[in-house]
């Protein structure tokens, strides 16, 4: 198609709506939210997320920052969301990248400024070339300035010198002090709860990784490497128009042992376990799935046992999460759960008591190095579990938040800080899904993944 004569770029770029994955009213409402638990005289300056380079001029896939996809649903580079309130109520711009032929042509279409201002949830639209002059203005009739830092330099820069100069101003003039503050502890605290949309992205998220991890187990073979299931995996997600929430961990053997595995270059025996540990994103929200596997189909008694253990911490974990329960309920649950079964099977040798410790870092910590549950939403480790004061423990699980339950135990034969039993060397067991926290008790998002023996020997032995 050629550029008509009389029109612009943007003439011919139409913008579908549809591409926000929120409505415009569920935008501004947590914009309104959020505006009002600052003071006045304030602006907010949140900055997209540079791209990261892999290497010379070539660099990784872009990833948006959870912020600005939070606060106004922009998922592009070299972007800036600004609201103010110096005029006596609450004004929003954002600075986005201008149509460009020649830059269109290396890089892809842009949205431009005029299409931002008609499809986003911002009163105003600016070209980004101009944003430091905009936002220079805005920060001198500012006296709160609400930044998150680390993103865009200039930008960090320019408020640093504009409050050194303001400061400076004030002092002569009598006025007030400057004041600048951190605005994702407030975001963060609205992204912990969520709404019926997001949760029902999260649960499309959740349905494509329990597809996925369902995939592996019935399309995998005796023969196959790490790489090959990891292969699978991703696949799917690709197929179904998501992406990877994190790098996908595939441990075969003893490497299920490492927790942050991600070599995924080992070939497979038969006889071993397979920890896959991997999820996918949907218009930016994580899925967190892990699941263990043999993959010939029949567990070993050994790889049994430790099994049935691991999934009956994690249900007790899951059944935990309820509403008013502190955060640590489920940790608690499961601990004790894994503990009283590391006695049982004779792994370690003491009480139970003394296996769980006085803050639950007894001897049962050699083998469950890990937390249980973290929060998930826009980042896969999401926000809002510290809060500024970080007091975690205290914290109480409310209606609509989402978080992860996954117990497990690792038997890592080349250990030589502790005694790890033979029967048990090399074995690594984790468990883990999605739930969202609810009045009538515990939603597993991810329930049509599949996890008991008996329905994970099926698939496999099926195949």
């Amino acid at each position: 198609m050629n550029t008509p004569i009389n029109g612009s770029i943007s003439d011919m770029f139409v913008v579908d709506v549809s591409m926000l994955p929120f409505s415009i009213e569920e935008y501004l409402s947590r914009q309104e939210k959020f505006h009002s638990q600052l003071p006045d005289n304030s602006i907010v300056i949140i900055p997209s997320s540079p791209f990261a380079k892999r290497s010379n001029d070539t660099n990784f896939p872009y990833r948006a920052n959870s912020y600005m996809l939070y606060m106004c649903g922009w998922k592009y580079p070299n972007a800036i969301f600004v609201s103010d309130n110096n005029s006596g109520s609450w004004n929003t711009s954002i600075f986005v990248q201008p149509n460009d032929n020649l830059a269109e042509i290396w890089e892809g279409r842009r949205i431009g400024v005029d299409n931002a201002m008609k499809n986003w949830p911002v009163d105003n639209s600016y070209s980004i070339e101009n944003s430091i002059q905009e936002i220079k203005d805005l920060l001198l009739k500012s006296k709160n300035v609400f930044i998150i830092q680390g993103l865009n330099d200039k930008l960090d820069n320019l408020v640093n010198v504009s409050l050194t100069e303001k400061s400076r101003k004030r002092n002569i003039e009598g006025k007030g002090p400057v004041i600048i503050g951190d605005p994702s502890y407030i975001i963060d605290e609205m992204r912990l709860i969520k709404s019926e949309k997001e949760i029902e992205i999260m649960q499309q998220a959740s349905d494509i990784a329990s597809q996925a991890h369902v995939k592996a187990m019935s399309k995998s073979k005796l023969g196959d490497g790490e790489w090959n299931i990891q292969a699978i995996i991703e696949e799917h997600f690709i197929s179904n128009k998501s992406r990877c929430s994190y790098g996908s961990i595939v441990g075969s053997g003893s490497n299920a042992t490492i927790l942050h595995y991600n070599s995924n270059d080992s070939p497979i025996n038969d006889g071993d376990l397979v920890l896959i540990d991997a999820g996918c994103e949907v218009e930016g929200y994580a899925s967190d799935i892990t699941r263990t596997w043999p993959i010939n189909g029949t567990f070993s008694e050994a790889q049994r046992e430790i099994y049935e253990l691991v999934l009956e911490a994690e249900l007790a974990g899951i059944k935990a999460c309820k509403v008013g329960a502190p955060w640590k309920a489920s940790h608690h649950a499961a601990s004790k759960v894994l503990a009283k079964g590391l006695i049982a099977l004779g792994i370690i040798n003491c009480s139970l008591d003394d296996a769980l410790g006085d803050n639950f870092d007894g001897p049962f910590r050699d083998f469950f190095m890990h937390g249980t549950s973290h929060s998930l939403g826009l980042d896969v480790h999401d926000v809002g579990i510290i809060s500024p004061n970080n007091e975690t423990h205290g914290r109480k699980l409310e209606e609509g938040m989402v978080l992860t339950v996954e117990p497990g135990l690792y038997f890592a034969e080349w250990r030589t800080d502790i005694t790890v039993p033979s029967k048990y060397a090399g074995i690594g067991v984790r468990i883990e899904d999605d739930v969202l926290i609810t009045e009538n008790g515990p939603i597993v998002l991810t329930s049509s993944c599949p996890k008991s023996v008996d329905e994970i020997e099926n698939i496999i032995q099926g195949r």
